[in-house]
């Protein structure tokens, strides 16, 4: 309820005064009264409540009559619930009587014009405005949780555009309004009022780089829509028609929420009287939104599409590769996307330079590409060939300093929806890796970092990451769906689960079995040498201990136990203070639903078959996993990345609603 508006009364003349539908005004009964009055008795024409307000326990209410004591504890306020007709046709008496109440001592009569003005939005949550008298101030997380929502209109509608739609100050088509929040202002009331009174909308000038507002006029032209509130304009005098009850407005985000923006905006709408100076606002109603977060998708979500570039080096093309990415997107039911080289300039690292998100409100989602700051072949991909209609692009650039390996968004992922100690996190938690604690080592960009956290629905847990050459957690983990009860499984990389592999081959009489047999650029290793090889097992062992200290973040910090992480057989190798895999990495595999595009590792031909292809298969393939083993060797591994550093996948959002959770 907006606050109470006070009139005062005169026993000499009418008072004339403006109220709003919905708001109770404060009558003043006390300020001029008759010698001698003791009580009072007030009332209204038809359309007008008269509430007298006391306190019980200080005031008797009378008998009869209503004449109430002139007593400091007992005040009037009226209310009216539809707007004049015409100017002063609404009325309050007040009448002042002395003790032996043989006539009134005098009145005082008030005259009441009574606007509807009042600021909506889609508060509920349904995708619709509806009118609400309740509190649109304030803005609530949450099932029962009520306010507004507001899209940054981060996507480019129309091809004439230079940039994404949120640059454009004129609307440059029709489309862009579905990306926009509605907003109504209802202003009935008699025509003359507005000859003395205006309505003015505001923005703060805190919020006004983070919103725009455009005023629809009914038409289909462009030319009916205009923008009215932004960066450049903090306030916006409504130019109301005769007649007109009903005003409609589109409101756009033009930032997601960041390290100095906590997302929440609001806008006002003022009654002003015009005849005083300087002008007085009698009434306002203020409505808040949040703007909608860039909300990233875990391999839990089924894929829609999958992105590979096509390169060519001294090994010559990947189109070996990229034939095989075709037949794995064909068992997924998911469209294959190739940048091709004249695009990617010859860099292969797609997943490095973006990561598919989205973002939604209750009337609309679309996807958005976050561009990673690390700006090298394909470093206008997503902004020149992603960035479209319905399909949003955001990024944030490293001022001053150039981008480090982790800044690449490998290193960048988001676990499956958890409960950690009874704290839900129903979107998951984004991953990113870092340095080891307090070591001054390697991070992720501070503005990056920020970005994430600032989203506040996906709250990021920082891993240790800089034990790796490249240092990218995608080299270390990934989640797989499964269909149990618990929904996913955590895949950690595991020296210590190799060696046991190789032991337990030795012990067999496979000794000489050999790592990258058939390989021709790469030397075998039988699984004798490597046993026996005091560096490789020195190494591994330390490598072990980096991932059992992610571990164990993992599971505290996501609520997992033993029983949920699947220990996937791989080996590394430092090189200088760095390790890298020593044969290819399968837990950098590209997940598509129950189809997984794993690194072949050309391990120990066992019977035929490769002894770490079947010692993965007999851990995921029981999960309803389908393993399918792709040769990246030359192509990606020893570049020092795998198939899922070399592929991108944009997956179906979230069903959950981002506004139910609470952070």
């Amino acid at each position: 309820m907006a606050p109470q508006r006070a009139v005062q009364l005169s026993l000499k003349k009418p008072t004339y005064a403006v109220c709003v539908v919905g708001v109770e005004t404060y009558v003043d009964v006390h300020s001029d009264v008759p010698k001698g009055a003791e009580t009072f008795g007030v009332s209204g024409s038809p359309g007008v409540e008269v509430f007298v307000i006391y306190d019980p326990a200080r005031v008797t209410v009378p008998t009869g009559k209503t004449h109430w004591p002139l007593d400091a504890n007992v005040d009037v306020t009226v209310s009216v619930d539809a707007a004049s007709k015409a100017l002063h046709d609404l009325k309050v008496k007040v009448s002042y009587f002395g003790r032996q109440e043989a006539g009134a001592l005098g009145h005082s009569v008030l005259y009441l014009t009574a606007v509807d003005v009042s600021l909506d939005v889609d508060t509920g949550r349904t995708g619709k405005v509806k009118r609400n008298h309740d509190d649109k101030k304030t803005w609530r997380w949450g099932p029962e949780g009520y306010g507004a929502v507001l899209l940054v209109n981060c996507d480019r509608d129309s091809v004439v555009s230079a940039g994404p739609d949120l640059t454009n100050s004129q609307l440059a088509t029709l489309d862009d309004l579905q990306d926009m929040s509605p907003m109504v202002l209802s202003c009935d009331g008699p025509d003359s009022l507005f000859n003395t009174h205006k309505l003015v909308l505001d923005v703060p000038f805190s919020d006004s780089r983070r919103v725009g507002v455009f005023c629809a006029r009914g038409g289909t032209s462009l030319e009916d829509y205009k923008q009215v509130l932004g960066p450049q304009r903090l306030s916006y005098e409504v130019e109301r028609q005769p007649g007109e009850r009903k005003i409609s407005f589109f409101v756009e985000g033009l930032a997601f929420p960041d390290v100095d923006f906590l997302g929440l905006v609001s806008l006002s709408v003022s009654l002003v009287h015009t005849g005083t100076l300087p002008e007085v606002p009698l009434f306002t109603d203020t409505v808040a939104f949040r703007v909608a977060p860039w909300i990233m998708t875990p391999n839990t979500q089924p894929p829609l599409e999958l992105y590979a570039c096509s390169v060519v080096d001294s090994h010559g093309s990947n189109k070996k590769f990229l034939e095989d990415m075709s037949d794995l997107a064909l068992k997924a039911n998911c469209k294959l996307i190739i940048c091709p080289q004249i695009e990617n300039r010859n860099d292969r690292w797609i997943q490095d330079e973006m990561e598919f998100g989205y973002t939604e409100a209750p009337h609309k989602a679309f996807p958005v590409v976050f561009d990673s700051p690390r700006n090298r072949g394909l470093k206008h991909f997503p902004y020149k060939r992603i960035l479209g209609p319905d399909f949003g692009y955001v990024t944030r650039e490293i001022l001053f300093a150039g981008a480090s390996s982790l800044d690449s968004f490998g290193n960048l992922d988001v676990s499956p929806p958890v409960t950690v100690g009874g704290k839900e996190y129903p979107l998951g938690r984004i991953l990113i890796g870092s340095s080891f604690p307090k070591s001054g080592g390697r991070r992720m960009a501070k503005v990056v970092r920020d970005f994430l956290q600032a989203q506040q629905v996906q709250a990021p847990v920082e891993l240790y990451s800089d034990w790796l050459s490249v240092g990218h957690v995608d080299e270390f983990l990934s989640f797989v769906p499964t269909s149990d009860q618990k929904g996913f499984r955590l895949l950690l990389a595991s020296p210590i689960a190799c060696l046991k592999l190789f032991q337990q081959k030795k012990e067999e009489g496979y000794g000489e079995a050999a790592q990258f047999d058939g390989l021709r650029h790469r030397v075998n290793r039988s699984i004798n040498e490597m046993l026996a090889d005091s560096r490789l097992r020195r190494d591994s062992l330390y490598t072990q201990k980096c991932i059992d200290w992610n571990r164990e973040v993992l599971k505290r910090e996501l609520g997992l136990t033993e029983q949920d992480i699947v220990d996937i057989p791989q080996l590394f190798f430092l090189k200088g203070s760095h390790a890298e895999a020593f044969f290819p990495d399968m837990v950098n595999m590209v997940v598509l639903g129950k189809h997984l595009g794993i690194p072949k590792p050309f391990g120990p031909i066992i019977d035929g078959r490769c002894c770490l292809e079947e010692k993965v298969r007999s851990l995921l393939e029981p999960l309803g996993l389908r393993c399918i083993f792709i040769d990246d060797y030359l192509s990606y591994h020893e570049l020092l990345g795998e198939i899922h550093c070399g592929t991108n996948v944009r997956r179906q959002p979230f069903s959950f609603k981002w506004w139910h959770m609470v952070p």
